[in-house]
């Protein structure tokens, strides 16, 4: 009808270029902050299964241990809103070296640490520096990555998740099982340190965000602008709840396994190494799937499966080997397609003048809403004594599945704007969800 707009079409947004191939440099440089991103990773993860002997060696109750791991999550929580307004005032880098140093410092602490107190206070001082890293690495990506071509990106560098588990878990395990806890933070450290050397070496400056960007602007006034910046403001609140799956469950999930599926400790590092190498050899297939069968559509359908999965995995009372590693590698791959899929399609929302920003309040408010979850975990679960099952561990999985859903209704919106944004300036902005 003469006069009225056609409104743009959500269905089909994305004008996939799959043939598109990475430079030699950005091939580097994502297998560079994947491997960083690994080390990071591990340092949460390693904890979870190093539950049971904590809770036992310190004698401590679980919620304590809930505790241990909030104390990450409020830390890294302050930090990435301290340094959200000088995160696009640098070279990213420089930023990126800076904290990660940090990193490796509070892990060296955790390493040495011997009682509770000096654990949880290692634990502080880690979360504030490795909060960060994460926003940083992202930002980076998204700096050097068209976005036709970022899903993949973000797929293979999401791997981190699954490798640490594949490598770092079980190993320090092992570690832990022979020397002690303080073992398996020696081997982050380790590798940590063999990070940072590489990324001095290898890594150049990241500076096209420093173009003109941010004149003038004071970091209060930019941390304030990019904040409440409404677009901005339906990305934070969309990705908010990617981390309750991970801060209710996984810090318990060792210990449940153990204690309430009666799965051995020798066995649990392969329930870890199996589920790991699958979502390893799976992270870049569902990459490469979300540039092409669409990215809200991935983060959907993995959603949609994963809360059926949480459901019937949090309510088991018994199952064999073989079932554990059925369930768990299917919500794994669920856990990674939404991850891959989130990743990506939010990158798409900041200007890149306020990218730094955006991926550091993002980051902070996951790692507010995780230590939250993490702290409502440990107070709803319930242990007689070490030795004893897990009370409540089910109605954690509901509580999960009820985020899924809500994230993804509100990942919906998040697409929606990114389309509306595109379709009005597609001769200025990428082509491409």
């Amino acid at each position: 009808m003469i006069g009225r707009t056609p409104r743009p079409r959500l269905r089909r947004t994305e004008n996939v270029r799959v043939n598109e191939s990475f430079t030699s440099y950005q091939k580097v440089v994502v297998g560079l902050l994947a491997f960083l991103q690994f080390t990071v990773v591990l340092d949460f993860m390693v904890l979870a299964p190093l539950g049971p002997l904590l809770i036992e060696g310190l004698r401590i109750t679980t919620s304590q241990f809930g505790l241990l791991v909030s104390a990450y999550a409020f830390s890294a929580a302050t930090s990435g809103l301290l340094a959200a307004g000088f995160a696009d005032r640098f070279d990213r880098r420089r930023l990126l070296l800076t904290f990660y140093v940090g990193f490796i410092l509070g892990t060296a602490l955790c390493a040495v640490a011997t009682t509770y107190l000096a654990l949880l206070t290692a634990r502080l001082i880690t979360g504030f520096f490795g909060g960060v890293v994460g926003s940083i690495i992202f930002a980076i990506l998204a700096d050097l990555i068209p976005l036709s071509m970022r899903g993949r990106a973000m797929g293979f560098v999401q791997t981190a998740f699954a490798a640490s588990q594949v490598l770092g878990i079980p190993i320090g395990l092992s570690l832990a099982t022979r020397w002690g806890v303080n073992a398996a933070f020696v081997l982050v450290v380790a590798l940590a340190v063999l990070a940072a050397t590489v990324i001095a070496l290898k890594l150049q400056p990241v500076v096209g965000h420093l173009r003109g960007a941010n004149a003038g602007r004071s970091p209060v006034a930019h941390l304030a602008r990019t904040a409440t910046r409404p677009r901005y403001v339906a990305g934070f609140s969309a990705t908010m709840l990617l981390a309750t799956g991970g801060f209710m469950l996984m810090p318990f999930g060792s210990t449940f396994l153990v204690q309430n599926l009666h799965v051995s400790m020798a066995q649990l590092p392969v329930v870890y190494a199996v589920t790991g190498v699958t979502s390893i050899l799976a992270g870049p297939v569902l990459g490469r799937a979300s540039d092409s069968f669409g990215k809200y559509r991935t983060f959907a359908a993995s959603s949609a499966v994963g809360t059926v999965l949480v459901v019937l995995y949090t309510g088991l009372t018994a199952a064999n080997l073989g079932l554990v590693l059925g369930l768990n590698v299917a919500l794994f791959l669920c856990i990674s397609a939404r991850m891959v899929a989130a990743s990506a399609l939010t990158s798409a929302l900041p200007a890149p003048a306020d990218r730094g920003a955006y991926m550091s309040i993002s980051s902070s408010l996951q790692q507010l809403a995780g230590g939250v979850a993490g702290w409502v975990a440990g107070l709803l679960i319930h242990q007689a004594k070490p030795t004893s099952p897990l009370e409540n561990y089910a109605r954690l999985g509901w509580i999960v599945a009820a985020a899924m859903v809500i994230a993804t209704g509100l990942m919906f919106n998040v697409s929606r704007l990114i389309t509306l944004e595109m379709a009005r300036q597609r001769p200025l902005g990428e082509k491409s969800l």
